[in-house]
């Protein structure tokens, strides 16, 4: 089987089967709150809209996956809702190294990968003493090829509950959840994280996050359970209606791997109680920028 850094192995494996695992498949690293892991529970506010284009790479020794170009849209469709969906290109670009792939790897394939759909819920909001909690549910379609490494080959889920308070101008928002999926050499697994964040000035912000996720299976780069360190922020460009989003991080305990993101972020919409355009500095966002939204 293929080891992480930490329990190496020089044994032989069978051509077909290192092949198999050679083609660890990207879309089990889907994205949360970017450009962080950790997901919040806030919204996008009702008739406002929210627009990602973003490349990520995910890697451990066995191998690295990366997204892009991808395009993230969440729309804030009814009250404390909000549907969101990611469609992706990817690459699977295995290391080739034989002391954990003895048998050889696959070669580095790339192409539409599996495509995101979900619903975020906030059914608790936030007030002075009380923090907001919601759920974001996500249903991952096989659109993604099973046989080149690049689709799990069946629909997976993902189910999670997320906690976020602020006190201007920190924010820190966290939670845990479980991946859902029913595929050969492939695991269900919990997952779970938690951030803090700090506005600096009118044009940054600043945090970091401790993120953990359970061996995914034979069939991925993450055989092993991982909690990562992960840092980064936000530029505006102009706040909040056009932002530089970014991260890196690394293992600190457990199997290594390197988290990476980089991307731009867009925010518009309507107030649809009054029927106009919000001004670009009114525009709530999804962070601490954002009013909350009383039930």
């Amino acid at each position: 089987m293929i080891r992480d850094a930490g329990a190496r192995s020089t044994c032989a494996l069978p051509g077909a089967i290192a092949l198999k695992m050679a083609l660890a498949v990207l879309p089990l690293r889907a994205l949360a709150g970017p450009p962080f892991q950790t997901d919040d529970p806030e919204p996008v506010e009702l008739g406002h809209y929210e627009f990602y284009v973003f490349s990520s790479s995910d890697g451990t020794p066995v191998e690295t996956d990366t997204m892009g170009p991808a395009f993230e849209f969440n729309w804030g469709a009814f009250p404390n809702t909000q549907l969101h969906a990611i469609a992706s290109f990817g690459a699977a670009i295995p290391s080739n190294d034989p002391t954990y792939l003895p048998a050889g790897a696959g070669p580095t394939t790339y192409g539409l990968v599996d495509t995101e759909l979900g619903v975020k819920y906030r059914f608790i909001s936030q007030t002075d003493n009380r923090p907001e909690v919601g759920t974001f549910p996500m249903i991952e379609l096989p659109t993604g090829s099973y046989s080149r490494g690049l689709g799990v080959g069946k629909t997976w889920y993902k189910l999670p509950i997320w906690i976020q308070k602020d006190s201007d101008p920190w924010t820190t928002y966290g939670g845990a959840g479980y991946q859902l999926v029913h595929q050969a050499d492939y695991k269900s697994f919990p997952y779970a994280g938690w951030l803090l964040q700090r506005d600096i000035g009118d044009k940054w912000t600043l945090g970091g996050e401790i993120w953990y996720h359970g061996p995914e299976g034979l069939a991925t780069p993450q055989t092993h359970s991982a909690t990562m360190f992960d840092f980064g922020g936000y530029y505006y460009f102009s706040k909040p209606a056009f932002q530089l989003l970014f991260c890196l991080g690394r293992t600190v305990v457990g199997q290594s791997e390197t988290y990476a993101y980089l991307g731009l972020y867009w925010t518009w919409g309507k107030d649809k109680d009054k029927n106009e355009s919000a001004p670009a500095d009114k525009v709530a966002w999804s962070m601490s920028a954002r009013a909350p939204t009383q039930p």
